[in-house]
């Protein structure tokens, strides 16, 4: 017994050092810790995130307005990004994590391309169009309330996705615009150790417009390594009259072959709703009234329904978003995702959709990672 004893109380400072905090996974379960994590932010006020710089600046774009005032007066709290040009938001050296991210973007949202590079790769790990990346991918407001992504009214950008990074972080956004653009930013990070299991943050645009008959809709492919999915973005547009949402999302996984391992019921089961999303209300002479309804939870929703004018916006377009928040599909050496477009033909029979379909796919992995497809050009993104 003595022997048991003594073995413990030599094991316990090394388990107490184990399970210092290190503040990337702070949430209402652990709040109440302390760690030795340093609380950084870039900005426009602040472009570097050193200690004691922040609202230094005496040019900027509020220069004029606060001419009265003087340093320290809101001189620099956004930046102008010239067309055809590329903009570094931040510049970081670690070891540390992003862990919030805010921004308001004027302009095109599809045609600022927002990218993430870690350590010293050379081809990012995050590429797509800023709307996208913030499951605004219909160019125009939707409000938004989610844990990882939330879209607040002025088209306020947030994302909470936790991001660590071992030795430098990199994050740029390009202007394709031939109209200069304005952003304001700010890049919440801290300093502090990161664990050796801890996998690199990763995002993936595409499109297909339109859907090839009898084709699936290609989520992501070539996903190389060890890791996990944690998200999916699809901005829908339905070029048939009639539902559009039976196709079942699969994920191919560790040298599946023709048939998944795991393959979902419908497309609007994996996005955690059923029947249509349609609540079937009644008006005001108690008729039933059939219609799409919009919602908003923390892990999914269809935060986005656009209706057709009558005019020449004729096309319903719909805002889905998926975080695998509490369920990621993890996968050990590649992955592949796919999702069909299917609706109803005569007959009580299937009728495979050729639809406009856009997508961001979010996922942790190891590095190095597999190289992505070129971005579509700029007349390809377009959002018309």
């Amino acid at each position: 017994m003595k022997k048991i004893i003594i073995i413990i109380s030599m094991l316990l400072p090394s388990v107490l050092v184990a399970q210092k905090f290190n503040g990337i996974d702070s949430n209402m379960g652990n709040l109440y810790r302390l760690s030795d994590a340093r609380s950084r932010s870039i900005s426009p006020e602040n472009f570097t995130g050193e200690k004691g710089k922040g609202g230094m600046a005496t040019e900027g774009t509020g220069l004029n307005a606060s001419r009265d005032l003087g340093q320290g007066w809101k001189v620099s709290p956004s930046v102008k990004i010239k067309p055809h040009t590329t903009f570094t938001l931040g510049e970081i050296t670690g070891p540390g994590s992003i862990q919030h991210i805010w921004m308001t973007p004027t302009g095109n949202w599809r045609y600022s391309i927002l990218r993430f590079y870690w350590d010293d790769e050379k081809e990012p790990s995050v590429e797509t169009p800023v709307g996208d990346f913030f499951a605004m991918g219909w160019g125009q407001y939707a409000q938004l309330s989610s844990l990882a992504v939330t879209v607040n009214p002025g088209s306020a950008f947030n994302c909470y996705w936790p991001m660590p990074f071992r030795k430098k972080c990199r994050i740029t956004l390009e202007n394709i615009a031939d109209e200069e653009m304005t952003l304001y930013y700010q890049i919440d990070y801290i300093l502090t150790e990161v664990p050796a299991d801890a996998a690199y943050f990763h995002a993936q645009f595409r499109r297909t417009n339109p859907l090839p008959y009898k084709t699936d809709y290609v989520l992501t492919e070539g996903i190389k390594g060890k890791g996990h999915y944690v998200g999916t973005f699809i901005a829908w547009g339905v070029n048939n009259n009639g539902w559009w949402g039976e196709g079942e999302i699969k994920f191919f996984m560790d040298g599946d072959d023709k048939f998944p391992t795991i393959c979902g019921t419908g497309t609007e089961d994996y996005f955690c709703g059923s029947y249509n999303f349609d609540t079937k209300t009644k008006n005001a002479a108690g008729v039933e009234v059939a219609g799409y309804t919009e919602f908003n939870t923390p892990y999914a929703g269809l935060h986005q329904v656009i209706k057709g004018d009558g005019l020449y916006k004729s096309n319903q377009r719909f805002g889905l978003y998926r975080w695998h928040i509490t369920d990621p599909i993890r996968f050990d050496k590649d992955l592949r995702v796919t999702i069909q477009a299917l609706g109803w033909r005569s007959g009580g029979r299937y009728l495979p959709l050729k639809d406009d379909i856009a997508s961001v796919v979010f996922w942790y992995q190891t590095e190095p990672h597999a190289p992505f497809p070129k971005l579509p050009s700029r007349d390809e993104l377009e959002v018309n």
